[in-house]
């Protein structure tokens, strides 16, 4: 079993910055991939980021590319998501999430963090 928890979100104002955080728990943990994604309220969970957790690649959707970075932290088990020139379209509950195998570009875990808002303000 695997745990994740999600912690940094916030209020920031547009054009902000904040850095979310994920730290990943469970007695045989190693994933293939570490992702965001994130829900806004009316819509579908939306693929954010992912890394692929060996070879430290990462995979971005369109509407964050070059905005948003994830990140493999130093202590053990934890992943970063850097968000910088946050739009309020951005505003939704954001999820850290693991897979196995490589997932690159969709929402379709087993393993799920309980989730932390991020109010982008206009």
């Amino acid at each position: 079993q695997v745990q994740l928890v999600e912690s940094g979100g916030g209020l920031v104002q547009d054009g902000g910055s904040l850095r979310l955080s994920c730290e990943a728990s469970g007695r045989t943990f190693n994933p293939g991939t570490m992702g965001w994604c994130r829900q806004a309220p009316g819509k579908e969970r939306e693929f954010v980021g992912a890394l692929t957790w060996n070879l430290g690649r990462t995979y971005y959707s369109d509407s964050v590319k070059g905005r948003f970075t994830i990140s493999r932290g130093n202590a053990k088990n934890t992943v970063y998501l850097q968000m910088n020139s946050l739009k309020a379209e951005d505003t939704a509950v954001y999820y850290c999430t693991t897979y196995w195998t490589i997932v690159t570009n969709r929402c379709e875990s087993d393993y799920w963090g309980q989730g932390t808002q991020v109010t982008v303000s206009s």
